[in-house]
């Protein structure tokens, strides 16, 4: 009987996975290995070396790695002072953290696309100041700058969660054994809290690998990312055939990179975060 319901209630969850994650899956790969008259090619997928694809992809590729290493330099202080505080105000701050993400992502890009515009409310500010003023957006580093404010919780919070798992009497020991705060922080705090580490990156990597909308919104169409081309081979150009080609080679970067950070995480600590 209680299998039964085991089953009962899973089912809802596989209907799911089959209709929206499954399927997409398999029209994208049907898509991506044909043409026109559905007779099988590979010339969609080896479409992306040309110039113009292999060139977004690089850039995608950098700017992902750039955000990463941004939100794990930023993130590592921030988990250690969270894990510093008391228990109260821990989770007041964690709260705040998570905050934002309640708000819809759209609203918070275009909110910083009129705080960063040429004209917008921070370059009006500097100007009523008699200062200069800056430009920002629509480039490279407005993008970063984008990507970082977005996926920054999702590499503090299983950071902290790694750290709040660190008993205090090891870190205790070490002192009296010693060691420094640098020492401590090498040979135990880091290889302590490594499963946290790689879990961010790959939450942090693969969302800004595949990131289109904040490029489109604070590189103004100037920076052209992977996920770039492969929306307007879709939306504009209407070729599914060609997106979906390009969609299964970014999606074999995504599926490498998750299996490579995965073989290093055995333990599979540091996703939680409650």
């Amino acid at each position: 009987m209680n299998r039964f319901k085991r089953e009962f209630l899973t089912g809802p969850y596989i209907v799911w996975i089959i209709g929206f994650i499954v399927l997409p899956i398999l029209m994208i790969v049907y898509y991506g290995v044909t043409d026109s008259s559905n007779s099988f090619t590979l010339a969609n997928i080896i479409a992306i070396a040309e110039p113009i694809h292999m060139k977004a992809l690089l850039l995608s590729l950098k700017l992902a790695l750039v955000c990463t290493v941004i939100c794990l330099l930023l993130s590592y202080p921030l988990a250690m002072i969270l894990n510093s505080m008391k228990f109260k105000h821990q989770n007041f701050i964690v709260f705040i953290f998570v905050l934002p993400m309640w708000m819809n992502f759209m609203l918070r890009i275009l909110a910083w696309q009129l705080l960063l515009s040429n004209n917008g409310i921070l370059n009006t500010v500097l100007e009523t100041l008699h200062l200069p003023q800056f430009q920002f957006l629509n480039t490279p580093s407005a993008v970063v700058f984008g990507m970082v404010y977005d996926f920054l919780p999702f590499m503090i919070l299983p950071l902290y969660n790694s750290m709040s798992k660190i008993s205090a009497d090891v870190i205790d020991a070490a002192r009296d054994l010693g060691a420094n705060q640098l020492q401590v922080f090498i040979k135990i705090i880091m290889p302590l809290t490594i499963s946290g580490v790689l879990s961010g990156i790959i939450m942090v990597f693969v969302p800004a690998l595949t990131s289109f909308v904040i490029s489109n919104l604070l590189g103004g169409g100037k920076v052209l990312l992977i996920g770039n081309v492969i929306e307007q081979e879709f939306m504009q150009n209407m070729d599914w055939h060609m997106g979906s080609g390009l969609s299964i080679v970014l999606m074999i970067f995504v599926i490498a990179s998750m299996a490579f950070m995965n073989s290093h995480n055995k333990d599979g600590e540091g996703t939680a975060v409650w």
